[in-house]
Parts: C-alpha cells; sequence; structure tokens
C-alpha cells in the first residue's frame, strides 16, 4: 500500500505520462520454439543522399483554410503540438487533436460509432486499428504514399498504414538493481528472479495498447502454452500494472520499483532527459516483440478530405521526422525518412516477426484470458 499511495501521489505531480509508439526493426532473430516467427524486420532508415520515393505532399492542392480536422493522438503532447502547426502551415487545415492512449482511443471512437467527432486516429499499436477495421470503425482508404512502405506494416485492404516501428524492452534503475544484488535484467528469464519480486511494472494489456503488445509478444515469442505459464510466472513479480504504456517509467526512476516493461523508445526519451546514470534500456536477448505505431481514417468522421491529406502528409519523411526533437525515438517507415540517432543502442535488439493480424484477431479473447488468470 505505501508504494501505491507513493507511486500515484508522484505520477500526479509529474503529470500524467503520455504513449507513443513505434519504428522499423532489425537483426537476427532469437532461436526459441517460435523460430519460425523469428525473421528480424528491416530497418526502414537510408543514408543521406539516398533517393526517396516519390511522395505526395498536402500542398500540392495549394492551401485549404475551408477545411478543420480532428485528431485523437497516441503520440507525445509535444510531438503531437508540433506536427499538428506543420500540418496547419503546410496546408491551411485548422486542425485540433486530443491526445489519449491507444486503448482509450479505441474505447472512445466505439463509444462515437454513431455519432464520430474526429476523423484521424494517430498513432498507438495496430492491433487497436485491426480491431478497429474488423469492427467497421475504420474507412479505407489507399494513400499513394503508402505504396512504397513495407507490406508487413500497412494493412493490405488500407485501413491503416503503420508511420513508426518500436520495440518492447525493459528500462532498470541501477541504484535499486545494486540494493537488490542483481544486474539489470536483459532477458525475459531475468524477470523472473525472486528477488525481483515486487519490483517490476508494465502496462495493463487489457487497459493499454502497449501492455497488449508485451503480452502478444511474449505468447509468439514462447508460443501461447509456455507463453500463458510465463505470463502467470511474472505476475508473481509484479508490483503494479498501469494505465498507459509509459507509466511504468516515473517508478521506475524514483526507486519505487526497479525495473519497467515498456517500449524502449519512451524509455530512450526519458534516460535522455538528465538520467543517463540511473536509468538502463535493454532488449530481451531471447527476442522481442514491436508495435507498429499506425494511422487510419475514421469512418464518417466529418472532416474526411482534411483527413485523407494528413494521411498522405504524414507518410513523407518530413512529417515523420517531426517526432524525434520531441523525444519520439521510434524507427520510421517513409522511405527517405532519417531514422533517429538515438536507436543506434538498441539496433542490434533481436526481434521476431511480430504478427499483427494474429494478434488483432485475438486481442479480446487474450485480454479476457489474462484479466482471468491475473485476477487485474
Amino acid at each position: 500500500m505505501r508504494k501505491k499511495v507513493l507511486s500515484l501521489l508522484l505520477a500526479a505531480a509529474m503529470g500524467a505520462g503520455l504513449t507513443a509508439c513505434g519504428g522499423s526493426a532489425q537483426p537476427e532473430s532469437a532461436k526459441t520454439e517460435a523460430e519460425a516467427k523469428t525473421e528480424a524486420p528491416k530497418a526502414e532508415s537510408t543514408e543521406a543522399g539516398t533517393p526517396a520515393a516519390e511522395s505526395k505532399t498536402a500542398e500540392e492542392g495549394g492551401k485549404r483554410d475551408d477545411l478543420k480536422l480532428t485528431i485523437y493522438s497516441a503520440v507525445f503532447e509535444d510531438q503531437t503540438q508540433a506536427t499538428v502547426k506543420a500540418f496547419e502551415e503546410a496546408t491551411g487545415v485548422k486542425t485540433q487533436c486530443v491526445v489519449l492512449g491507444g486503448g482509450e482511443i479505441l474505447a472512445r471512437v466505439r463509444a462515437e460509432k454513431d455519432n464520430a467527432t474526429a476523423s484521424i486516429w494517430w498513432g498507438g499499436p495496430c492491433d487497436s486499428h485491426i480491431t478497429g477495421k474488423e469492427e467497421g470503425l475504420l474507412a479505407q482508404y489507399n494513400s499513394p504514399n503508402a505504396e512504397a512502405i513495407e507490406a508487413k506494416y500497412k494493412d493490405p485492404d488500407g485501413y491503416w498504414v503503420g508511420t513508426y516501428i518500436g520495440y518492447v524492452g525493459f528500462v532498470s534503475n541501477v541504484d535499486r538493481c545494486k540494493e537488490l544484488g542483481i544486474d539489470p535484467p536483459k532477458s525475459w528469464a531475468d524477470l523472473l528472479n525472486p528477488k525481483l519480486k515486487g519490483e517490476i511494472e508494465m502496462a495493463s494489456p487489457t487497459a493499454s495498447s502497449t501492455g497488449y503488445v508485451i503480452l502478444a509478444s511474449i505468447l509468439q515469442l514462447m508460443g501461447e502454452e509456455k507463453g500463458w505459464d510465463y505470463a502467470k510466472a511474472l505476475d508473481e513479480n509484479m508490483f503494479q500494472y498501469t494505465e498507459r504504456g509509459s507509466g511504468c517509467i516515473n517508478d521506475v526512476k524514483i526507486g519505487e520499483v526497479a525495473v519497467g516493461i515498456c517500449f524502449a523508445h519512451d524509455a530512450i526519451k526519458n534516460q535522455l532527459e538528465g538520467f543517463e546514470d540511473l536509468l538502463v534500456v535493454t532488449t530481451p536477448s531471447e527476442g522481442t516483440g514491436y508495435e507498429t505505431g499506425a494511422m487510419a481514417i475514421l469512418k464518417d468522421g466529418p472532416d474526411q478530405e482534411a483527413a485523407r491529406m494528413f494521411y498522405d502528409w504524414a507518410l513523407t519523411p518530413e512529417a515523420q521526422e517531426i517526432g524525434q526533437q520531441y523525444g519520439a525515438f521510434q524507427f520510421l517507415t517513409a522511405p527517405g525518412a532519417k531514422n533517429p540517432k538515438e536507436t543506434e543502442q538498441i539496433s542490434d535488439a533481436k526481434t521476431i516477426t511480430y504478427d499483427t493480424a494474429w494478434a488483432g484477431s485475438h486481442k479480446e479473447e487474450f485480454q479476457t484470458k489474462w484479466a482471468d488468470m491475473t485476477g487485474r
């Protein structure tokens, strides 16, 4: 109880954490039971001077100050505002944003199905976008700028497209680990160390799209039977589950817990804000999953023309590179976009071939099973 109260008070003082997702993946896959699924995705970065695929820009049609657009964003507040400003300057479209977690956006879009107030859903793992597609919440749009993006980072029917990729990883408090007499974990197996009982946090798979990607990554890496056994064992070491993907990081920073499981790019952002000596970011040696941070147009949203303009524009290198100025250190999907240099510290991570369609189609089933198993 002391931990929980202190955690809530400090989280309130620091402000609620916002989610961010995505980037492209890299090298050799881990040798696991799910070896058939461990082909690592290729990085989307290109060397300076490499010609990018021709892109359609929002400016081609001229400024449109007669249009308005409302966006539900699951990326950082400052990145959202900077991106909106750049879009308005490029197009003239008057734009407003509501920043929420990916799971919160899905819930809101469901609630507004018959009276949509926004037209773009931007950011958060595509697993939730897949659910949105299955429930008839998304509009189909085949942007010319999506043609050059790898097939595994977009919906085959044109209902969503990835704009960034982000790995699942661990963030550890070096001082707290020393107190516990352990090294910062570097594998999924390390997280089951009895010394970490009550010392781990991650987002809830039922409340957070980030939490669900973590769970789905474990199940794909280990296979369902062993994956569920692992998830149950991991729950024994868990202090609490947060509602947002990056919610565990503040507690790790203050030493309330030793380890957080989150997206590595969120951890790196915090690490580089003056915590280089305190926080260490690792990716599991057995292999790890990743999110495809996606974007979609909402069906029956009031601003369809403006939504298509934003969709096209957000798939240009110029638009995708804005985020790294605000700590969004994911890999990018647009051909010609330069990945943040901060991604270099996790560029050798082993990644599975994360099956987005499988994860999305089983989402409610697995969320229910996880909640029943953990009682959380």
